[in-house]
């Protein structure tokens, strides 16, 4: 077959079909196999009321995105926080439902992307009570669902976040049930508590046997290492992840003094002397997302977080003082995302991933993503979905997929523009880079 070129005419629907065809590596998401539990009935009726695996309408519509925005609407004095978290999840679904998709035009891009699953679901986003929904979902078999869900989603791999310091994951990985392997996930060592609060980390620690006191020493140094090492192999993880709030620094300042500082100092050793010497030792990259302030909001729980500006020094001296490690980063604030690029020029080491939880907007992912393109090429990963709930793949990659499609549309337009000659294949091979190989590459690199 001969090659087809690209004209002004057809580079939209070359770009189109290369996106459409190649399959994703979704390279942060919060999601799980079956293994892990599911909260939701299957066919047989069985459910694991505490399980990692979230699916289905109410899970959907009860997500934390959907819960801020249902509280702007109907605000606590007239529905207070302390009755909405006594209702049943499906109450708060029926709640969400009417307030959000049936009295109110859905506009916003979490509303949009519950109507866009249920329409790749072959379902009818009209309807103006969940029972449909429910019964279509109450037939499904999770393990069969999360292939559907995969297939319609283009996603060929989907990389977990496995939070070592979480009881319920942490059980399950020490039953068995959850390391009994499933090749469509990956897994992903999460670790915050230690750079976050050091003290809290080692007491846990302490109560799983391993010799450590709330200030690093060289001993404990040695045992975070020996817990890291037994992690990686326990999960057969690809990397390790760590959230850090907007104020994070690196290295910490000189005059910092007090019980916080002390707390940050403690975690900045163990990042230093602990678990980067892991991340060579074992060449897994150290993943930071960088941004998020924690409950402001508390009544919210996790609808509650914040976004705020970062230090992107603090990157680009941690991957300068380790240039022999590598490091996956995202940051929240769009304010940090163009020194970020900027930085990403400087260092090799330094991976930049996703438009992250309140980036991850179309008017936003644009914009990054042509800034991105226009500073770095086509070495970065334009996005991950972060998604919580299986069935947001069902619209956070379609939605991504139609932005990535515009911007690359128009960027190739530029090149033409040039005099420059492109093929079909030179599309496909870009596709191929930002929607897998580069996340694969760093990871072997």
């Amino acid at each position: 077959m001969d090659e087809i070129n690209l004209t002004l005419e057809n580079v939209e629907s070359v770009v189109q079909h290369a996106l459409l065809h190649q399959p994703i590596t979704d390279m942060h998401t919060h999601l799980y196999p079956p293994t892990f539990g599911t909260p939701v009935p299957n066919r047989t009726g069985s459910t694991d009321a505490g399980g990692l695996m979230l699916w289905g309408i109410d899970q959907t519509l009860t997500y934390h995105y959907l819960v801020a925005e249902v509280f702007r609407v109907v605000p606590a004095t007239q529905l207070s926080f302390e009755t909405f978290w006594k209702m049943t999840v499906a109450q708060q679904a029926d709640h969400i439902w009417k307030t959000l998709f049936v009295q109110r035009t859905p506009i916003s891009e979490a509303c949009r992307g519950v109507l866009t699953l249920l329409a790749r679901l072959g379902l009818d986003p009209n309807e103006k009570s969940l029972d449909s929904y429910r019964r279509y979902f109450s037939q499904q078999d999770p393990d069969e669902y999360i292939n559907r869900v995969m297939e319609l989603a283009g996603v060929q791999s989907i990389t977990m976040t496995n939070p070592v310091f979480d009881d319920n994951e942490r059980q399950r990985w020490l039953n068995g049930a959850a390391a009994s392997g499933d090749r469509r996930f990956q897994a992903v060592l999460r670790i915050d508590p230690i750079l976050r609060d050091y003290p809290m980390a080692a007491r846990r620690l302490h109560e799983w046997g391993y010799a450590v006191q709330p200030q690093p020493d060289a001993r404990g140094i040695a045992e975070v290492q020996r817990f890291l090492r037994q992690w990686l192999d326990r999960q057969r993880a690809i990397y390790i992840a760590v959230s850090l709030p907007p104020d994070w620094t690196y290295p910490i300042r000189p005059d910092a003094n007090g019980p916080a500082d002390s707390a940050a100092r403690a975690g900045e050793t163990m990042l230093e002397q602990a678990v980067l010497p892991v991340c060579r030792e074992r060449q897994v990259p150290l993943a930071l997302m960088i941004g998020a302030r924690l409950r402001v909001q508390p009544q919210l729980r996790e609808a509650g977080n914040m976004v705020g500006r970062a230090d992107v020094s603090a990157v680009v001296n941690l991957c300068l003082r380790h240039p022999e490690n590598k490091f996956f980063i995202t940051m929240l604030s769009r304010e940090n995302q163009h020194e970020l690029c900027v930085a990403g020029r400087k260092c090799g080491n330094l991976m930049i991933f996703g438009c992250w939880w309140f980036l991850n907007n179309p008017s936003l992912i644009d914009e990054i993503t042509r800034m991105r393109l226009e500073l770095l090429g086509t070495s970065f990963i334009p996005q991950h979905s972060d998604a919580r709930v299986l069935d947001q793949l069902l619209y956070k990659w379609p939605h991504s997929r139609a932005c990535l499609q515009r911007v690359l549309t128009d960027k190739y337009r530029d090149l033409l523009g040039t005099g420059l000659r492109l093929t079909q294949a030179q599309v496909q091979r870009d596709a191929r880079l930002l929607l897998a190989e580069n996340f694969q590459d760093f990871l072997s690199r």
